[in-house]
């Protein structure tokens, strides 16, 4: 099927526009960890946003595994997001460049239409702390590896859709074939 990238900044509106791509049989694949208050409130406010008609898998580290048992023609699938995922792997000492590597492998092959949502993060000052540094390069790598397989990339700042490459998705309706 197709692949597209929803690229933008924290808080820059790409969850709702990726939302608003979705049809059909929809699963929305939550990569976020509720560890303080703030944080839940956030996802509270997220699954409020998009309704009751999702299926929600909430994966925070085996999100090819996830992405893989629930692949199949027909289905839209939502990844949000690649940065909170990123995140947890780096915080939990995985080796992030071969699980990055394995979603990009695995989105080569998919069978449903899938959209995922990643944070740019390389428009910033450089971070001043090595693990900072090494989110940013790490962002960077899976943002250009999904980039380089996805069909579509649209950046989105101020809520405003920018199409990168392909094609600009369109909102709720079944792709082209």
């Amino acid at each position: 099927m197709t692949v597209t990238l929803v690229l933008g900044g924290a808080r820059s509106g790409k969850s709702r526009f990726a939302e608003k791509l979705a049809y059909g049989a929809k699963h929305y694949v939550a990569t976020a960890q509720a560890f303080d208050d703030e944080m839940k409130q956030r996802i509270a406010s997220h699954q409020k946003q998009r309704g009751d008609n999702w299926v929600t898998h909430e994966v925070p580290f085996d999100l090819v595994w996830q992405l893989k048992s629930i692949d199949a023609a027909g289905k839209f699938i939502l990844v949000d997001c690649l940065t909170l995922w990123l995140s947890n792997l780096l915080l939990a000492e995985a080796d992030c460049a071969d699980m990055v590597a394995d979603l990009v492998l695995f989105l080569k092959s998919a069978k449903a239409q899938i959209v995922v949502v990643s944070n740019e993060v390389g428009l910033s000052i450089v971070p001043d702390t090595a693990l900072g540094r090494a989110f940013r390069d790490i962002q960077g790598i899976a943002n250009q590896g999904v980039a380089a397989v996805a069909d579509n990339v649209v950046f989105v700042a101020a809520g405003l859709p920018l199409l990168l490459k392909g094609a600009m998705p369109q909102a709720g309706s079944t792709p082209t074939e």
